[in-house]
């Protein structure tokens, strides 16, 4: 990877990748009731928005092993050389962890999927991206947002550090990304594409996932690898 800014932080690497929407679709609801969909993908939203962004290295282990992949405690235990009651001990305060930065509010922060509240919101940041808008998209995100790239430790926090960092791979890429809709991790994302000079095709960069605040955007989560585009249906190419 090209030099970067100086980052807020340098958090841990983490092992996982986006999720896409549609395959929650054959997940079983094993819960009576229609409030069992919404639990696994508010337990894909915990793991992937707030638990992996906040917590220490083995809260998110446990977190992602114990309530989205759905292993026993016993089975954590021993893929982390740990005993059951650390894993529990270590379950409890990342759910605790999770739930107290939460506002009273919390599960009404975001817009309906698919409202016309969230399209405005991820509508206008596809528009930004695509024309190189810098100032338009750091005027969509909260003051203490956060761009993470996993599994890169690298994290930047507030518009500041954001539009170093924006500006940073404006200047290495020499062109301006393209951009298709998609879902990942209950959220809206994008595959991202670059175009290749003199070919007029423009290849895989990666995907943004959003988190959205009310019509905000909270944080901006790029996943380099583009190995996972046919599960969300991305093409490989672009023609441009």
């Amino acid at each position: 990877m090209t030099e970067l800014p100086e980052p807020t932080r340098r958090g841990e690497p983490v092992w996982y990748e986006p999720y896409p929407d549609v395959l929650l679709d054959g997940v079983p609801d094993d819960v009576p009731g229609p409030e069992a969909r919404y639990e696994i993908k508010e337990a894909m939203e915990l793991a992937f928005v707030a638990g992996l962004q906040h917590l220490p290295p083995q809260q998110r282990a446990v977190l992602v092993l114990r309530d989205v992949l759905g292993f026993r405690a016993g089975e954590v235990a021993e893929m982390l050389d740990s005993t059951e009651a650390s894993v529990t001990g270590l379950l409890q305060r990342a759910r605790g962890a999770f739930e107290s930065r939460l506002p009273a509010t919390g599960r009404e922060r975001a817009p309906l999927p698919n409202s016309k509240r969230e399209r405005d919101v991820v509508g206008r940041f596809a528009e930004a991206i695509e024309a190189g808008d810098i100032d338009d998209i750091v005027d969509l995100l909260t003051d203490d947002a956060w761009l993470t790239m996993p599994p890169e430790p690298y994290e930047y926090q507030g518009p500041a550090a954001i539009t170093a960092f924006i500006r940073n791979r404006e200047a290495h890429r020499g062109a301006r990304l393209r951009l298709v809709p998609t879902r990942a991790n209950t959220q809206p994302a994008f595959g991202c594409y670059l175009p290749a000079p003199g070919t007029g095709i423009a290849r895989p960069r990666g995907l943004f996932v959003l988190t959205l605040v009310g019509d905000r955007i909270s944080a901006i989560t790029w996943f380099s690898d583009s190995s996972v585009f046919p599960y969300f249906g991305l093409p490989r190419r672009l023609r441009n």
